[in-house]
């Protein structure tokens, strides 16, 4: 089976409640949950709770403020760091602040350790606020607690849903690529890597199709992840560090200031960037492997479906250079937006 047609099966799987199992092997999945779980054990854990990156970003820019909520596991909790501006809730909304010259206001509700079934209390707790847009990062605990492929994308398919239709523009960061990751064995590494990208690509079907837009997380947000771990990856040698975080708020900005409408989309993908109009089973498999990939629905003729399925535009917008990253303004903490 072709990559596009597996990752297309195991989306429709999860979109009509079949197991979606076979996409990888019932056998081979059970022995990469095993690993994953020898791994949970290497890695080990840190003492620290990440800092609550809640609040107002964008001190002294005019409104109205822009109203970000932060959704998912560890990865956008900031699990591994110790001051909130590391965090990647406060690099995130203080580069869309300076870049939108707007003040923002940002709702973290990510848990350590959650998995795409808690995405639907995550949701509960955001819809309130109607945010603006929303921003998701799920999919790793998924793979290394043996939730099943399709479970894990149905799962975020209605969370992605739920959002839109109450009038929230959704940015999902799909599963990065495990395969960087020090303390699972090889040859599971090259496994672990496999089914991480079928399962972003994946990720990345059922969110076009629920009217969000996502972009590749990859192997671990670049290259520069695998050529400098030590850098990038924090004391446990699973988590992103201080400069991982940092990276990874590149990576999501600029499809964050699109999904809110405030950067032109160019009507002619630029071909020379790799940029393209496809269906997007075979887009989603060629931005699993190229972090920094954004998917968005759109339409060929008039049509958003063609015969293989959702016309998606693929994307490699520039990444958001590093910037000062602020603490939330303490004189405004608490005070959420009206709305």
């Amino acid at each position: 089976m072709g990559k596009a047609a597996a990752a297309r099966k195991l989306a429709s799987a999860a979109a009509y409640g079949g197991g979606g199992l076979s996409v990888l092997g019932a056998g081979l999945y059970g022995v990469l949950a095993a690993e994953a779980k020898l791994a949970r054990k290497a890695i080990g854990r840190t003492n620290l709770e990440p800092p609550d990156s809640t609040g107002w970003y964008g001190r002294g820019r005019p409104g109205p403020a822009i109203k970000i909520a932060l959704l998912g596991d560890s990865s956008a909790a900031g699990y591994g760091v110790d001051r909130v501006e590391d965090t990647p809730g406060a690099h995130l909304a203080s580069g869309v602040a300076a870049a939108a010259d707007r003040r923002v206001y940002l709702r973290h509700v990510a848990v350590v350790g959650a998995k795409s079934t808690q995405l639907e209390e995550q949701v509960d707790r955001v819809l309130p606020m109607a945010a603006d847009v929303a921003v998701i990062l799920v999919g790793v605990n998924d793979v290394t607690h043996k939730l099943l492929p399709s479970q894990s994308v149905r799962y975020l398919g209605e969370a992605v849903r739920r959002l839109v239709e109450g009038g929230t523009a959704v940015l999902v960061g799909t599963c990065p690529d495990l395969g960087t990751i020090r303390p699972i064995a090889q040859p599971l590494r090259r496994v672990a890597r496999e089914w991480s990208r079928r399962l972003a690509a994946a990720q990345a079907i059922t969110v076009v199709d629920a009217g969000g837009r996502t972009v590749s997380l990859g192997s671990i947000l670049g290259p520069e992840f695998d050529a400098a771990p030590a850098l990038f990856f924090g004391p446990d040698r699973f988590h992103p560090s201080a400069d991982g975080y940092r990276s990874l708020a590149g990576v999501l900005i600029p499809s964050t200031m699109a999904a809110l409408g405030l950067v032109p989309d160019e009507q002619t993908p630029d071909a020379h960037r790799g940029e393209r109009v496809m269906p997007v089973a075979a887009a989603a498999v060629r931005a699993a492997r190229t972090p920094g990939t954004e998917l968005d629905g759109t339409e060929v003729g008039g049509a958003q479906r063609g015969l293989r399925g959702r016309w998606v535009q693929m994307r490699h917008r520039r990444r958001q250079p590093a910037l000062e990253t602020t603490c939330p303004d303490s004189a405004e903490v608490s005070e959420t937006p009206a709305g």
